[in-house]
């Protein structure tokens, strides 16, 4: 079979395509012939090292597909089943072998391509929103990189919990897109303080939470965004990592709270798991949570969808088809 692989940490470039052994299911594990497979930032984080593999690896955390094969052990699921996973390590593949327990089934009116593009992404805004900060009506939440692949779902999944969403994004086109998935305000961060627009829209006693993916390009301001006891809720780094932080800070700025939070940590049981994703998937089914899928890439040209990714270009979820 086909697969991508990394002999090496480097820029877009060091994606090899190449042909691997078919791995085989073993006790309590699936594999899966893949229909779709999602483009994400710590795909690129794994890629250049920051989050360490051992060389050489192949990437990719999420996926969607059939299932091809079944393990010693394996029962309630079979040969034909849709399914998706997230949080797996090698999923830029054909075919992948998973353990049983970290599949979520897709149900109808869901597309694999569907369900590809939401399980990192849907999963992450869902436990953001309901879990690290709990977004009650009436709650105002900043949403950096709105119009990004977890911003657009993080913003109707904070519309849905009642919260008033005021979004950060680079450009007008950007923005008009932000709106339509309901951002009651728009920040051009590229035109306007985000901070002093924010306390301007606040009416100076900042929002509840910030959901920031930017990292070092946006947290201190972020903390000077939030009134007293505020969230921040920092769940990534894109424009590279926060420095170190005096938690004295936080008390100085008004008893503030810092998190960084990860999936895995939210996802860490199948009860969990299947809970997040269910939800993620009864909204796209009943209309409720919109789903762009920006492009599709074919898997042989994973380097072109890092590159297209890193240069900010997407309007939505990326996907690689093999």
């Amino acid at each position: 079979m086909k697969a991508i692989r990394i002999p090496r940490f480097g820029d877009h470039e060091v994606l090899s395509y190449e042909d691997v052994k078919l791995p085989e299911p073993g006790a309590g594990e699936v594999r899966i012939k893949q229909a779709a497979i999602g483009v994400n930032f710590i795909d690129i984080y794994h890629r250049k090292g920051l989050y360490p593999n051992d060389l050489p690896f192949t990437p990719g955390s999420e996926g969607s597909g059939t299932v091809d094969a079944v393990g010693e052990g394996v029962t309630d699921l079979k040969v034909g089943d849709r399914v998706a996973y997230a949080m797996a390590l090698g999923a830029y593949a054909e075919y992948f072998v998973i353990a049983a327990s970290r599949l979520v089934p897709v149900p109808e009116g869901v597309s694999l391509e569907q369900a590809a593009a939401v399980m990192l992404q849907g999963t992450t805004a869902h436990y953001l929103a309901t879990s690290t900060y709990q977004l009650q009506p009436g709650d105002t939440a900043l949403v950096h990189a709105a119009a990004g692949g977890v911003g657009q779902l993080l913003t109707q999944i904070a519309k849905l919990c009642g919260a008033r969403v005021i979004g950060t994004v680079s450009t007008e086109e950007k923005a008009d897109l932000a709106r339509s998935l309901g951002a009651d305000e728009v920040i051009l961060y590229t035109q306007e303080n985000f901070e002093e627009v924010t306390k301007r829209l606040t009416a100076g006693k900042g929002v509840q939470v910030v959901y920031d993916s930017v990292g070092k390009d946006t947290f201190n301001q972020s903390l000077n965004c939030l009134r007293p006891r505020g969230y921040l809720v920092l769940y990534g780094q894109s424009s590279g990592p926060v420095p170190p932080l005096d938690p004295q800070i936080l008390n100085a700025k008004g008893s503030l709270f810092l998190t960084r939070p990860s999936l895995g940590h939210y996802i860490a049981t199948r009860e969990e798991l299947l809970q997040r994703a269910g939800d993620v998937f009864d909204w796209i089914a009943a209309g409720k949570l919109r789903v762009r899928i920006d492009r599709s890439f074919p898997l042989a040209q994973a380097s072109s969808a890092h590159e297209y990714l890193e240069g900010r270009q997407s309007r939505g979820k990326i996907l690689l088809i093999p």
